[in-house]
């Protein structure tokens, strides 16, 4: 039955996101039941993306992105994949009504990821960051807003936002790894050889102006997604903190990392400013 390969689809979606990510599953869980899957089935899609151009340093990425990409197009016109990843996402792409253009951009970006180790233009760095934060930052709003165009427009700058503050924090804290590992900067005008803490602190302030904007947001999403979206941006923001207070020396030398029990406490913090109406 397809029914059941379906319900298989989507729970390898669940398990990819488990997997990978305890932040950003801790904060999908507290999303409404209805919601959940197709975030899962976002979640999965860009995951296995970046995990070719980021992890598969023994095989040829170019070939086996673009056979992804191939039974990503496949998948999205014939409404199924034997990829259980591919499956789900194709699912939550047509039921959502998710704009063709956000997944081209996306796969754009992932492709950049091959071959490209430095953005020297704030222009190329822009839409890198478009395509691989913003746009899934626009393919959960489409989820949240359930089919409303004019809350979707409303909202789609904010999402933006706080798309770009997620990933400019992970490519603060992921320096080490990015440079040594994979040869690649993302911050254009930084030496990373000689990062000191003007330059920290200057992708500092622009994160933070993307966090201000996007906080805007959550207030005002649906009752549904409000508190996931606020706790994973009270994570990412906590992470924020701990690299203003770590040293520009010690940031291109270690990953910072929020413990375990931070997110629980976190959590727990950000049920009360919910539940109190502070956010």
């Amino acid at each position: 039955m397809k029914a059941l390969f379906d319900t298989v689809s989507y729970n390898c979606s669940k398990l990819v996101t488990k997997s990978y990510s305890t932040s950003f599953s801790l904060a999908t869980k507290m999303l409404y039941k209805s919601i959940r899957p197709d975030i899962y089935n976002i979640y999965g899609f860009v995951r296995f993306a970046d995990e070719i151009v980021d992890s598969f340093h023994d095989f040829n990425k170019e070939e086996l992105l673009n056979k992804f990409e191939a039974d990503l197009e496949h998948a999205l016109e014939h409404r199924v994949s034997l990829n259980p990843i591919l499956n789900a996402f194709q699912y939550t792409y047509h039921k959502n009504k998710i704009e063709k253009s956000m997944v081209d951009a996306f796969m754009k970006s992932m492709r950049l990821d091959l071959h490209k180790t430095q953005y020297l233009t704030n222009e190329e760095y822009k839409e890198y960051i478009y395509g691989s934060a913003d746009v899934v930052g626009l393919m959960c709003l489409k989820v949240f807003v359930n089919g409303d165009n004019e809350k979707f427009e409303a909202l789609k700058d904010t999402a933006m936002a706080l798309g770009s503050a997620f990933q400019k924090v992970n490519f603060l804290r992921d320096l080490k790894d990015d440079y040594e590992g994979l040869n690649r900067t993302y911050f254009p005008n930084t030496d990373l050889n000689n990062l000191d803490e003007q330059s920290k602190l200057d992708i500092i302030q622009d994160i933070e102006k993307d966090f201000e904007k996007g906080l805007t947001g959550i207030k005002k999403l649906p009752i549904e997604a409000k508190f996931g979206v606020f706790m994973a941006y009270r994570y990412y923001h906590q992470l924020l903190k701990k690299l203003k207070k770590t040293p520009a020396f010690n940031i291109k030398n270690t990953r910072i990392r929020v413990s375990n029990p931070k997110k629980i406490e976190l959590l727990m913090r950000s049920y009360v400013k919910y539940q109190l109406k502070l956010m």
